[in-house]
């Protein structure tokens, strides 16, 4: 009760708002980022513009499954696939069309995508004055990857294709029964 009606007296959120200020008029950090010239470090899980991704060797990971257009839920991912000449068995995205300007950067399509083919990327800076320019082929995603993510995944090892390539590095595999 005293408490309370000293801290009624005295303003004592008035002090501490004053404090709060003058701390900032004393000590000359900048708060504010110019914005051009000064570009923001952005977090790990931030989700830029949509990317495609390569192996090491140049060749591109998107085997065509169109799962990623399934898993998009604004619809802005058309793949329209093909087979790999004398090999039936193997396709690849012929064409792969995003458009940027209906997405949602939910990272579904990263989620859903087998081979790691997709990437988000900490590209935020993408205007135009046109908006078709926003309707970006794989060409151009391939590209952005390629800046993105420099270092490219090791394409696996086709002599082990009976083997399982997620447990290759783990010790003690396989089991060996005793």
């Amino acid at each position: 009760m005293i408490k309370k009606f000293l801290h009624q007296i005295m303003f004592i959120e008035i002090v501490q708002g004053l404090y709060l200020t003058m701390k900032h008029l004393i000590i000359k950090r900048p708060i504010t980022f110019q914005y051009p010239h000064e570009k923001r470090e952005l977090p790990d899980g931030y989700r830029g513009i949509l990317v495609q991704l390569r192996y090491d060797d140049g060749s591109e990971k998107c085997v065509g499954c169109s799962l990623c257009e399934a898993a998009c839920p604004s619809r802005c991912i058309k793949v329209i696939s093909d087979e790999v000449n004398g090999n039936p068995l193997q396709r690849y995205a012929k064409e792969y069309i995003f458009d940027l300007s209906k997405c949602v950067f939910c990272a579904f399509c990263v989620a859903a995508c087998p081979v790691d083919a997709l990437a988000m990327s900490k590209f935020y800076e993408y205007s135009t004055y046109n908006k078709r320019d926003l309707i970006l082929n794989k060409e151009k995603m391939l590209q952005m990857g390629d800046k993105a993510f420099p270092i490219r995944q090791k394409r696996f090892d086709i002599t082990k294709k009976h083997l399982n390539i997620f447990n290759l590095g783990k010790k003690n595999f396989p089991p060996v029964h005793q």
